[in-house]
């Protein structure tokens, strides 16, 4: 028989399509390449220092973790974007040694101890966020006003959800600059516009479903607004937006159905108003996400996925 001819029987799937974790690892890293720039340009050239410190770091501890564990490493992409999104969570002036201790934290802990990717219970960066701010909480006090602001004689360089913010502007003047990022805060949160452009970018590659940034910030304005604050400033303010569409649809600690998305922005959304508004603390985003991430087992655990070819209403008839 012609070779051309053959029939060739393996077990299924029988159907592939071009999508890989590399693929999309990848394509996160182009959609992080604008709230990066963004960074770049309103904090300095020293952010450039963190980004080469976190990502090394992160690289380095991931090799290392594979080889202890005696498991072939392949730069998949992961570690860039958790050194990446890792800084840009961070103040732009933190220390090199803290982006070392975190970045290390990032992997060897949060991802690495947990199994490697695809293991990992809490998303990697925001739990070295969390790390940093518990362990080193006065050496991340250190705001400052972005270095190409059009609006600096109007704002301060405390950050826009801290006690010390204040301003002269109104109020559609403060929402233009959380929108294009001329404000003090975490090196990749500020702008809004940038982080959108990235968001679309995962969006239109398939990367990241609609439904978790939607009801994600959809809570956060709707919560706001009942309890009488500006739903507008609290969602361009901190860093609800990159969380929203970078982090909170993390595959690995997101759930897998879209019901189950849905169930975890709401809570993640429901969390950071409360704990902006009635808790000790100014940003609430990080911590959202991660005690949702702690939830995601359970909800998948009720939301379950249809099988396949299942049809509501119709019985299975018995086999005679």
């Amino acid at each position: 028989m012609d070779n051309a001819k053959r029939l060739v029987l393996s077990s299924a799937p029988h159907l592939r399509g071009g999508a890989s974790i590399k693929r999309d690892m990848y394509i996160v890293i182009l959609a992080l390449l604008f709230p990066t720039a963004g960074a770049v340009y309103f904090f300095g050239l020293y952010v450039l220092l963190m980004l080469a410190t976190a990502i090394l770091c992160a690289i380095l501890t991931e090799y290392v973790a594979k080889w202890m564990r005696r498991q072939s490493f392949h730069m998949d992409g992961s570690a860039i974007i958790t050194g990446i999104l890792f800084v840009l969570v961070m103040p732009p002036r933190t220390p090199l040694w803290i982006v070392v201790v975190g970045s290390i934290f990032c992997i060897a802990i949060a991802k690495e101890a947990f199994g490697g990717l695809g293991h990992n219970i809490f998303n990697p960066a925001l739990a070295g966020r969390a790390f940093i701010t518990v362990s080193f909480a006065g050496a991340l006090t250190r705001w400052i006003a972005p270095v190409h602001s059009l609006l600096a004689d109007g704002v301060t360089a405390a950050t826009p959800l801290g006690e010390g913010f204040t301003t002269t502007l109104s109020n559609v003047e403060l929402y233009k600059a959380l929108f294009f990022g001329n404000v003090a805060g975490s090196a990749g949160e500020t702008s809004a516009l940038l982080i959108l452009i990235g968001g679309v970018i995962l969006l239109a590659f398939g990367v990241i479903k609609w439904q978790v940034p939607v009801f994600y910030i959809g809570t956060v304005f709707i919560l706001s607004f009942l309890m009488g604050e500006d739903p507008i400033f609290h969602i361009l303010a901190g860093g609800l937006m990159l969380g929203a569409f970078f982090m909170a649809t993390d595959y690995v600690t997101s759930p897998l159905t879209t019901r189950g998305k849905i169930i975890f922005s709401v809570g993640a959304g429901i969390l950071v108003v409360l704990i902006r508004k009635l808790g000790s603390m100014p940003e609430g985003v990080a911590y959202s996400i991660l005690l949702m991430n702690a939830f995601t087992p359970l909800i998948d655990r009720y939301v379950r996925p249809r099988p396949y070819g299942y049809v509501k209403g119709v019985k299975e008839e018995a086999s005679p």
